[in-house]
This record gives C-alpha cells, structure tokens and sequence, in this order.
C-alpha cells in the first residue's frame, strides 16, 4: 500500500490545521505592525520581556490550578503578566536610580528565570511550558483563535483609524506635544497594545515566534529604506508570511512549529539585506 504524500495528508486534514493557520496569519500579521513601533522606538528588549512575562503567566496559571487549587485561565495569566510587564516598563526608572534599560534587563531575566523555576514544580504540564516558550505547539484551540482575532482586529482598527496621531506621537513627541496631542495616550495605546497582543499570542504560538515576528518583521522592512505607510505594509507580510510559511514549512519537513516560524523571519531579513546590498552595488550613492 502506497503511504499518502505529505500534500495529500495537509489536504486530508486541512480542517485540523486551518485554525493555527489562521491564528499565525492573524497574529503574525498584527504582531508585525506593531514591531515597526517596538524598531523604531527601540524597544526590542521590552518585546523580549513581554514574551517571557507571558511565559510565566502561563506557568503561574498551571501552578495555581496544580497546588492551590485556584483556576485560571492560562492565556488570562499570559495576557495579564504581559499587560503587568508593559505597564512596569513605562514607569520612568530615574527616581529609582534605575536606567530603562537595567529595568529592561530585570524584568527579562526575572521573567525568563521564573517561568523555569515555577516550570520545574508543575512536571505534568512541562510539554505545555516547552510550547509556550518555544512554540513548539502544533494546535490551536478555538478559544486561542477566537483570543487573537479579537484582540488583532480591535488591535489593528484603534491603530488605523488614529495611525496619523500614534506615529507622529511615537517618532516626534516634541512635535507631537506642540500640536496638542495626547503623547501619554497615544504612547499608552502603543505600549497596551503590544502587551495585550504578545500575551494572547504567546498562550497560542510560544513566546518565542511572537518575539520573531514582534522584531524582525520590521528590521527586514527597515532595511529596504521605503516610506513609513509601506514600512508598516510590508512588516505586516512579513509577519504573515513568516507565521503561515513556518508553520507549513514545519508540517511538510517535520520541524518544530516555533523554530520553523522564528528561522523564515530571519531568513526574510537576510533576503532585505540582500536586495539592499545589490540596490548599493547598483546605485552606490545610496
């Protein structure tokens, strides 16, 4: 008996892999907008941090329903630690001695190193700790998707419908604040945003693809040096492309989901690095 390609078995199961489809184009889509803000505003690290925070509140959620009997809901304790951890990062540290960017090392390494010790105590959802910071999960449960698309979508309109006000807040304050906008609002929808969406994300893909999609998608459009609107488009394909590319690449050359997605959002930096590099050899005023 002649064993079933894997194209035909993709298409003989296409019902169980249409949903985490959908949710790495959802989120790799949203996740890649907002990496222009988290490029641009250097802020690479707080999206290290958020990823790891939601992390740990998916370990802290399996160790309170284990030991203490409390139930939580995981991407609840995943959103909520990262929402906590973006809202710490916007505290201005200077009063405490601190630089931004040692607040920045705290809460990655705190965060990092707690989601492996409360991982260590709850052995019997280790493969579930495994996905959540590697992305090693191939499935995605209808409250996961249902999570992302809502966020994505109420995420993706509050940021198009203001994009004028967000980016010139986000890129000249002084300018901004000249005008008369709202900086601190415009800057708080920035940082929530991230954090709510990294949170839901991380629950669904693993931390750490939604660190990929979160930064290299717009490092790979930077690169090409094109106009802010078409920054954001093509960092919003990057992300999708990244997150549905990876995670059929994964399936047909049996690869983990996570590594798969993180490795194609590299590749496509390497690819922009390179068309940039022939534009210079072609045009060396460039």
């Amino acid at each position: 008996m002649v064993e079933p390609s894997k194209w035909e078995q993709f298409q003989a199961s296409f019902e169980l892999f249409r949903d985490p489809i959908l949710c790495a184009l959802i989120a790799g889509g949203v996740l890649g907008f907002l990496s222009v803000y988290v490029v641009l505003r250097r802020m690479v690290f707080v999206s290290a941090a958020t990823t790891h925070a939601a992390g740990l509140g998916v370990a802290l959620a399996f160790f309170a329903e284990i030991h203490l009997g409390i139930s939580i809901n995981p991407t609840l304790g995943a959103t909520g630690l990262s929402l906590l951890a973006t809202l710490l990062l916007m505290m201005e540290p200077a009063k405490l001695k601190l630089t931004r960017e040692s607040l920045l090392g705290l809460a990655f390494a705190f965060a990092g190193g707690a989601a492996v010790l409360v991982g260590d105590r709850i052995a019997q959802e280790a493969h579930d700790i495994q996905g959540i910071l590697f992305g090693t999960a191939v499935l995605v449960t209808p409250e996961q998707l249902t999570g992302v698309s809502v966020v994505g979508v109420l995420v993706l309109v509050i940021h198009l419908w203001w994009f004028r006000g967000i980016t010139f807040a986000s890129f000249d304050r002084i300018g901004a604040s000249v005008q008369g906008l709202p900086v601190r609002l415009l800057d708080a929808v920035v940082m929530v945003s991230i954090g709510v969406m990294v949170g839901v994300s991380a629950r669904a893909l693993g931390a750490l693809p939604v660190f990929a999609f979160s930064t290299l998608s717009a490092i790979a459009a930077l690169v090409l040096d094109l106009k802010l609107g078409w920054t954001f488009l093509l960092a919003t394909l990057g992300g999708i492309i990244a997150g549905v590319g990876g995670y059929l690449f994964a399936f047909f050359y049996d690869f983990p989901v996570g590594g798969s997605q993180t490795v194609l959002s590299s590749a496509l930096v390497l690819l922009t690095v390179s068309i940039r590099g022939l534009r210079v050899l072609v045009s060396p005023r460039l």
